[in-house]
């Protein structure tokens, strides 16, 4: 897309620019997502799930219509700032479920992005440009001619639709307590309304600055944020950018491919095997050792470019699910530390702060990315660490910091809640 604005006078400088892009949407929901999480505990969940759902569908169409760079930054940035969906449904999921299946419930959320892996990149990848692959169905002269990547923006907008149509009959988890009571039982209802109260408005007071528990885990899984941002953006221009430049030369379908196919092992691991593993080794362990293994992984991707043919094919696949793996099960063990650490009349507001850090580190993510990137391809013939070595092994670094952050004394586990 990118590459069709023509706003890049370098090869490796689209890079930059496509980084910038996918900046655009996480910049925005940093600055609102503490707003959305306050509206959450105020008003309720379902609420603000609405209104982000369709959001999505009025924004992601006008991505899709974009004539120029900037109307597709600015459309990513109104995106960002009004979808303010992930900390509510962060909140709304750890109220659903009980205790003992915490793990089940926040792996659910996973999940839901497992199954947009399969979808998102599948409909990218073979609906982008429909004029060029499918001249027989769509003409040049038509919409989908003129605007080439407007395809599968819109079977995302239809889908936000019906996604959105359908929380409207969402039961609402954020509850007051203001039912009637029996007359007989007015007093005793009095006192417990009042202790309630006393005990509501201390817990909405307390500073959730000061609940390290909450801060610490919120904080390792804004490194963790910071790095799965980068590959996202790091793989895709990796993968098909030129053999000659250190990558893979493969099409945006079979990036599509791969990442599809990366997106079903996920959503298998998770629907299946997560909540088992999660309550044996716990969330922490989880985190830790999924990020020591996420580094040894990503060591060896330099090397995928000595590969080809169905090897290269396999070794990709393979590489790229684990690795989406590794990720999705480090953040799910963290979003459990987070809501364990706060009272529901909190949660929507902790979970906005946490999409408020995360945000930002995402944000950073692809133009960092994306810059380091088209960097790396500039020193193809350095001494150290030459061409696409050094992305990596920055990926690396950042990782290896988060892995840190989940140490003790720094990271604090509550036990209870």
């Amino acid at each position: 897309m990118i590459r069709d604005f023509n706003i890049a006078k370098r090869e490796e400088d689209i890079g930059s620019y496509a980084g910038y892009v996918g900046s655009a949407f996480m910049f925005g929901r940093a600055l609102t997502s503490a707003f959305w999480g306050i509206v959450a505990d105020r008003y309720g969940r379902k609420p603000v799930i609405i209104f982000g759902t369709f959001s999505v569908i009025v924004f992601n169409t006008l991505f899709g219509l974009s004539i120029n760079f900037w109307m597709a930054v600015i459309t990513r940035f109104l995106l960002g700032s009004l979808n303010g969906l992930l900390g509510p449904i962060k909140a709304y999921a750890a109220e659903t479920f009980r205790e003992e299946y915490q793990a089940l419930g926040m792996s659910t959320i996973s999940t839901a992005w497992g199954i947009g892996l399969i979808i998102g990149p599948a409909l990218g990848g073979f609906f982008a440009q429909p004029a060029e692959k499918y001249p027989a169905v769509f003409s040049k002269d038509s919409i989908f001619g003129r605007f080439p990547y407007f395809l599968p923006c819109l079977c995302i907008s239809l889908f936000a639709l019906v996604v959105g149509i359908g929380s409207f009959w969402l039961p609402e988890t954020l509850h007051n307590h203001d039912s009637e009571m029996p007359p007989q039982d007015s007093c005793k209802a009095l006192e417990s309304a009042s202790d309630t109260k006393e005990e509501n408005e201390s817990t909405s007071k307390e500073n959730l600055f000061k609940n390290w528990p909450l801060m610490s885990s919120i904080i390792a899984y804004c490194v963790f944020a910071l790095h799965d941002m980068a590959y996202s953006e790091i793989f895709s221009l990796w993968a098909v950018s030129p053999r000659k430049f250190g990558g893979l030369s493969y099409s945006t379908a079979d990036v599509g491919e791969v990442l599809s196919i990366s997106g079903f092992g996920l959503l298998v691991f998770q629907l299946t095997l997560y909540s088992t593993v999660a309550k044996y080794v716990g969330p922490v362990m989880i985190a830790r050792v999924g990020g020591v293994l996420s580094i040894l992984l990503l060591t060896s991707y330099p090397y995928f470019t000595k590969l080809s043919g169905i090897t290269l094919s396999l070794v990709v696949n393979f590489a790229s699910m684990m690795k989406n793996v590794l990720s999705i099960s480090i953040v799910t063990g963290l979003f459990i530390l987070q809501n364990k650490a706060v009272d529901q009349r909190q949660r929507g507001a902790a979970n906005g702060i946490a999409m408020t850090g995360m945000s930002f580190f995402k944000a950073l993510g692809p133009a960092a990315g994306g810059a380091v990137f088209s960097w790396a391809q500039k020193r193809l013939d350095a001494p150290i660490l030459p061409g696409n070595q050094v992305v990596f092994f920055m990926l690396n670094v950042i990782e290896a910091i988060g892995v840190l952050l989940t140490l003790k004394p720094f990271l604090v586990e509550t036990l209870n809640t």
